[in-house]
């Protein structure tokens, strides 16, 4: 369901625990990825080994490989590729003194990680990885992995990735998140799940009728998300505990872009009158009280990680804007103030940053705004069109939907912008895409 101004549309770690390296304090943060800029980091992997320059090919081999590919999702990440590190990439250690860093800052390197398997790498076995910076040497961060398996592999390269990312920009929860989304053709979209690397993709719903505009509760319990059959409008539900869905309907048969607020409350627009309104639903899904009404549509609330700040989309001015409302305060004040079109807003979790759709000569593109220095920034530029944008829990990483393959898939950009990067979801259009846990 969408009015006119409306635009076309984790898994945990099993037996895997973590033990923290002694180190007397955390390495500074050597990534500033929230600032005006986005420097980059070089860096190289030493071969993994079960001993002084024992080359670790099983499982080894297996998680070298999955690290590198998870690190390509770092758009402030470089990877020296190991043709390039003179005297080769297997050591004759894995602590700072037994590692030649010459070689690998004559390639360009600014970190080395080493990985050491000490009771070998063929099974049930622990790894431990560090960081170093190879120009002085120091101990950046390490841990000890334990319990990996060939079905471990991946989620293992996926936690050190997390803690990699932590140690250099103080910032965490990319690799460790799960995106819902929609997917399907025609009457019939149904909800996914994918982690944002592109794994364990699996459909949740099967129902008749199409699901739009999904959001996942932040307890990580509760899916919803609007959903359209042949006859009516409801809000659906889909629970974690039991993988059922229900579907709640109310009076006036419009139910658009439900979102959950920080306290698992929802926010949602219904029809009370000519046109819909933002109202709050209790932790039942009744509908409780008014978030925003107005004599002119409002629709696609968004809410920052303390719950007083929504943003939202309205008409009261003619076409389609955003705006934003302080619920403590209750004022509203308008954001986009270029452009006749603009809607479909999503606050950063750290209340900083709104991105948006906008109608430009090119097509729909993303803006992020920055509330801040109340500057605007495109961060797509397509072809085909851009929608739907939608902010990580880290408050860096933006996913949005975008027909530039000539069909609607989903793609990750940052809060600067950049080369966006694809994200897998296998055959079909796929859309609305939100983060979660």
């Amino acid at each position: 369901m969408r009015y006119r101004f409306f635009p076309a549309v984790g898994t945990v770690l099993a037996a895997v625990f973590v033990l923290v390296f002694a180190v007397q304090s955390r390495a500074a943060t050597m990534v500033d990825i929230y600032g005006p800029g986005q420097n980059q980091i070089n860096l190289s992997m030493a071969s993994p080994l079960t001993g002084p320059e024992a080359e670790a090919s099983a499982l080894g081999g297996e998680l070298h490989k999955a690290i590198q590919k998870d690190l390509e999702f770092l758009p402030f990440m470089k990877l020296i590729p190991s043709s390039s590190v003179l005297g080769g990439t297997v050591l004759s250690g894995w602590q700072s003194e037994n590692v030649d860093f010459r070689r690998f800052q004559i390639a360009g390197a600014d970190l080395v990680v080493t990985a050491y398997w000490p009771g070998g790498d063929t099974g049930n076995s622990t790894v431990e990885l560090r960081v170093f910076e190879t120009f002085s040497g120091k101990f950046v961060f390490g841990n000890a992995y334990a319990g990996v398996t060939a079905q471990e592999v991946l989620n293992v390269a996926d936690r050190f990735c997390d803690d990699l990312m932590y140690a250099l920009t103080g910032a965490r929860g990319f690799f460790g998140s799960t995106m819902v989304f929609v997917k399907g053709d025609g009457h019939k979209r149904d909800v996914w799940l994918v982690r944002p690397t592109g794994r364990d993709l699996r459909q949740i719903t099967n129902l008749p009728g199409s699901a739009l505009s999904p959001s996942w509760s932040p307890d990580g319990r509760y899916i919803v998300f609007s959903h359209r059959d042949e006859r009516t409008y409801a809000l659906g539900v889909w629970d974690r505990l039991d993988g059922k869905v229900t579907r709640v309907r109310f009076p006036g048969n419009t139910v658009i872009g439900p979102c959950f607020l920080p306290d698992n409350r929802v926010a949602v627009s219904l029809s009370t009158g000519h046109y819909p309104d933002i109202f709050l639903l209790d932790r039942q899904f009744k509908r409780e009280r008014p978030l925003e009404q107005s004599s002119a549509i409002n629709v696609s609330p968004s809410f920052d990680a303390t719950g007083t700040k929504m943003a939202f989309t309205s008409s009261r001015l003619g076409g389609p804007q955003v705006f934003l409302k302080d619920l403590t305060a209750n004022t509203v004040r308008r954001v986009s103030m270029e452009g006749s079109y603009n809607s479909e807003p999503c606050i950063s979790p750290d209340g900083t940053l709104i991105a948006y759709t906008k109608g430009t000569p090119d097509g729909f593109r993303i803006f992020v705004h920055d509330m801040v220095t109340g500057l605007d920034q495109q961060v797509s530029y397509g072809p085909g069109s851009d929608e739907q944008p939608a902010f990580a829990p880290d408050s860096y990483f933006v996913a949005f939907t975008s027909t530039r393959s000539g069909k609607q898939q989903i793609y990750l950009t940052t809060r600067h912008g950049g080369p966006a990067k694809h994200l897998p979801t296998g055959a079909g259009n796929a859309a609305f895409p939100r983060w979660g846990k």
